[in-house]
């Protein structure tokens, strides 16, 4: 695929058929040429049967030998010349059919990539899969169309010029039968396109539901829903397949009306010729092109029909394309920000969400305790303008802010944040080149340090999609360096710390705070050996600050913060004597290595996907 074609623009904002054209004008010359072999290959087509009738009136007389050779050696170059043109045509078709699965992916993937945090709450993962594998190949094979399709046209008419030479009856038969076909099997594609797209939308519902029923597998075995899911599950794929037999139906009935109809009308032309030249009204040589034209013409009618089921199936799969990227980011530059009439602060400046009333000195680390970890992580959401009502940062509004300067500036790190394939170097580093210095200070404030040492390439050693090959402490310790290593102005983290155990605890909090000394950190935690090294600690009820201040001075003046964190104590203690089943690094077996921050979603299961832009670039939003 060439990169300098023309980019996608409003894509998102035509219909289905507006954005078949696109792929089409993004790579015109290659189609043009398609078209071109098509034409010429399939009006070849119809011109073996002239020569040989020729060879038979002309060659089969006694004493025109000459003749007989002649249009022989006539129909084998016209036989490799078709061959030639065949091969031309079909690698042609196969580029386009590349081009436009290509394109199509890198603008699916382009435009997932800005949705960032917006695309969870609008589509499954099931849905995505679905369009990413189903639907993108059948838009690439609508498009092989344009290349038979014009050259049944031509053929077409080709075939009725040579035939009127021969009788205006059989012409008239050619004319009339052709457009007859194509009007039989015109209502089963208007059927198949209304199953196609039932059955589409069941497909990618049925995805979804496998995606939840994978994810929280572990959830669900602790709470016995297991069986529940699997037979609401069992249900909806009985249903698919009852769907899918209705679009199988209507497909074989295009499918042998695709091979039959044509087969008929052949049998229908060349009954008539053989009447017309027992009558001697044509020759024998004429009698075997006529019967030639017609069963050459099978081929352009078979295309015309196939086409149009390509092209029902082709506007299905990219209605459904072009709806995802109708879709809008829920952050977006407003108008002030693409005017550049509002300049985001210059240095250090206080943060301020105006909902909850959370206010974020700068050059400290705060904290937000809330006994709903929602409730504060709600918070960081809007600090890091990934919610409304935006906060804001020193005199400005944050979502008056360019999007890329917040993002580049305010970092929020979930805890549930994606850690893609490839080398632990690269998970660490993202997009842009990290020193090894600072990978290894990144590493050491996270303890993260066995977990490299345990690697048997180091830094260099494969990391699995989603870190499968990690469990669930060495998973969030990474999360953690990998922020930290991307050293931002304001750092917002997550739960940095749920998944792992006291001791490992007690050192992250400490080099944390040491690490980002004169920056702006946020943590949402209600871990006292957290909180206890926080500069300010903010005490949220009902997502509202209840009290502000130090972790001693409210523990000593807030009886329900106090009951909050000593929950959390009486955890860490078991937690530190291994009573509850922590693994040496602070994985706990059952719930952090997959069955809490990754075990369901805000849809039942559905395993997170990346954020925002940053998620997909750094590993955080």
């Amino acid at each position: 695929m060439t990169d300098n074609a023309p980019g996608p623009g409003a894509v998102g904002h035509r219909g289905a058929g507006r954005y078949l054209w696109w792929l089409v004008a993004c790579q015109g010359r290659r189609v043009a040429a398609g078209a071109a072999y098509g034409s010429l290959w399939m009006v070849g087509l119809m011109v073996p049967p002239y020569v040989l009738s020729r060879a038979i009136d002309e060659g089969l007389v006694p004493g025109r030998m000459p003749a007989l050779l002649g249009w022989t050696a006539a129909l084998l170059g016209v036989g490799v010349l078709n061959a030639c043109l065949g091969t031309l045509r079909h690698r042609t078709m196969t580029r386009i059919r590349m081009d436009a699965t290509f394109r199509t992916v890198r603008t699916l993937v382009a435009h997932t990539v800005r949705l960032g945090a917006a695309l969870p709450g609008k589509a499954t993962a099931g849905e995505i899969v679905t369009i990413g594998i189903g639907d993108v190949a059948v838009i690439s094979q609508t498009l092989t169309m344009t290349g038979p399709g014009v050259g049944g046209v031509l053929a077409y008419v080709v075939v009725a010029a040579l035939l009127l030479a021969v009788s205006p009856l059989l012409a008239l038969v050619v004319l009339l039968g052709v457009p007859l076909l194509a009007l039989l099997v015109g209502p089963l594609l208007g059927r198949l396109q209304g199953a196609e797209a039932r059955y589409r939308e069941r497909q990618s519902g049925l995805a979804a539901r496998l995606t939840d029923l994978v994810g929280g597998l572990r959830v669900l075995a602790g709470l016995g829903g297991k069986e529940v899911f699997a037979d609401r599950y069992r249900r909806e794929s009985q249903a698919l397949c009852r769907e899918g037999y209705r679009v199988g139906a209507t497909t074989s009935w295009i499918q042998a009306l695709g091979v039959g109809l044509p087969t008929l009308f052949l049998a229908a032309v060349t009954w008539l010729a053989a009447r017309m030249a027992a009558q001697g009204q044509i020759t024998v040589g004429e009698l075997v092109a006529v019967y030639g034209y017609a069963a050459a013409l099978v081929v352009p009618v078979s295309f015309f029909i196939e086409g149009g089921y390509d092209l029902t199936r082709g506007l299905v799969a990219a209605r459904r394309v072009v709806r995802f990227l109708q879709w809008e980011p829920d952050a977006a530059d407003g108008p002030a920000a693409r005017a550049g009439a509002v300049r985001a602060p210059e240095g250090p400046a206080v943060l301020r969400d105006p909902r909850s009333g959370v206010e974020v000195v700068p050059g400290q680390l705060t904290a937000l305790v809330s006994a709903r970890p929602a409730e504060s992580a709600a918070v960081v959401d809007r600090l890091g303008r990934f919610a409304e009502p935006a906060a804001t940062w020193g005199a400005v509004r944050l979502d008056e802010l360019p999007v890329a300067e917040v993002r580049d500036r305010i970092l929020v790190a979930d805890n549930e944040a994606e850690l893609f394939a490839g080398t632990l170097r690269e998970v660490l580093a993202g997009r842009r080149d990290r020193t090894e210095e600072a990978i290894g200070d990144a590493v050491r404030t996270a303890m993260a340090e066995d977990i490299v040492r345990g690697l048997p390439d180091g830094l260099d050693s494969p990391v699995e999609a989603r870190g499968r090959n990690l469990s669930g402490g060495q998973r969030q310790r990474l999360r953690l360096a990998r922020a930290l290593l991307a050293d931002p102005e304001v750092l917002l983290a997550v739960e940095p710390t749920s998944a792992v155990d006291a001791h490992t605890e007690a050192a992250v909090a400490a080099r944390l705070h040491a690490a980002r000394a004169g920056r702006t950190t946020v943590v949402t935690s209600t871990s006292p050996l957290l909180l206890a090294r926080a500069d300010t600690v903010c005490f949220l009820v009902d997502g509202r600050v209840a009290a502000v201040g130090s972790h001693r001075r409210l523990l000593d003046e807030q009886p329900g913060y106090r009951r909050l964190v000593a929950r959390g104590e009486n955890g860490t203690e078991e937690n530190a004597t291994g009573e509850d089943g922590a693994d040496e690094d602070g994985a706990d077996e059952d719930g952090a290595d997959g069955g809490g921050a990754e075990g369901s979603g805000a849809d039942g299961g559905v395993l997170p996907l990346p954020r925002a832009v940053p998620a997909a670039e750094e590993g955080t939003r």
